[in-house]
């Protein structure tokens, strides 16, 4: 007899039958795909990992600005920090403006010094990447190329705007020729350096199986040297932004340098400021961007 408890009166007429073998469960149906999926558990928020990465920029920033209030409260030629805002907001209403040639907005200013920043650097990296390979990879291109750059790489960079003057015979080219021959210097050794770095096991397999020398720098070589290839980028890339300010203060034209030595002669001090944190602004965005790139190439287990 099968004991069971019942709810009802009809019910405990039935439990007088002898209870017969219960039919087996039917089979469970097989999920779909239909058939929606348990959403995943959400991660809580390190509220402790993000205050200590905010915290920190933001309190530097307030100290400075705090001690900026400070040093400008009984007046003088240097704005104050509510002063330079207001001009700041004046300045970027309308940034593209244009009134002349030599009257142009800091929007134009800023995109021109990138264009020349960009044709230097570029010129640079076509340049210097393959020939850091020839320096890593042959012995004798590495004896020969070495003391060159060592007696060039300390030449100040302004020391090459007059080479590039008496060249091209213009302000422009002279520019983007400073830009290059002072961040191709980066891209050089530390391409060298990834090549010669790169573990002997490589080459003797690349030699065992035949490569040609072609193959042996783009299936051995340039996937090790990356990184190496990336951090150069990035070290000629600031040096590239640095270069061009003091280029165009004595070159003129339009472009970020030329804008604050102008305002320098009409002595308006808070446009100077300004152009300080908007250079400082662009090259962090810069790093950043080629920070990201070089992570997103580094092939390395966390």
């Amino acid at each position: 007899m099968v004991s069971a408890v019942f709810h009802s009166p009809g019910d405990a007429v039935a439990a007088t039958v002898p209870a017969t073998p219960a039919a087996p469960p039917a089979p469970a149906a097989a999920p779909t795909d239909n058939t929606p999926s348990a959403r995943p558990p959400r991660a809580a928020v390190d509220w402790r990992g993000l205050a200590l990465r905010v915290l920190p920029p933001v309190l530097s920033i307030s100290i400075l600005i705090g001690l900026w209030a400070l040093a400008t409260m009984k007046g003088g030629a240097f704005p104050t920090p509510a002063q330079t805002w207001d001009a700041a907001v004046q300045l970027f209403s309308d940034p593209f403006y244009r009134n002349g040639p030599n009257d142009q907005g800091i929007g134009w200013n800023i995109l021109n010094s990138l264009t020349r920043v960009g044709m230097g650097f570029g010129l640079a990296a076509i340049v210097g990447i393959p020939l850091g390979f020839i320096i890593g990879r042959f012995e004798f291109a590495n004896r020969m190329v070495s003391p060159l750059i060592a007696l060039l790489k300390p030449v100040s960079p302004l020391a090459w705007l007059p080479i590039g003057l008496l060249a091209f015979k213009s302000a422009n080219p002279a520019a983007i020729w400073t830009i290059f021959i002072c961040s191709i210097w980066p891209m050089v050794v530390n391409t060298a350096v990834g090549v010669q770095r790169v573990p002997q096991d490589y080459l003797n397999v690349a030699r065992v199986l035949k490569l040609s020398e072609w193959k042996v720098i783009t299936r051995v070589l340039l996937p090790a040297v990356l990184p190496y290839v990336l951090t150069g980028v990035r070290l000629s890339v600031g040096t590239a932004w640095l270069v061009i300010v003091a280029a165009e203060m004595l070159t003129g034209g339009v472009g970020i340098g030329f804008w604050v030595w102008d305002e320098w002669n009409n002595l308006n001090v808070a446009h100077i400021l300004i152009a300080i944190f908007v250079i400082g602004i662009v090259g962090l965005l810069l790093e950043w961007a080629l920070m990201a790139l070089a992570k997103r190439f580094t092939f390395e287990e966390h």
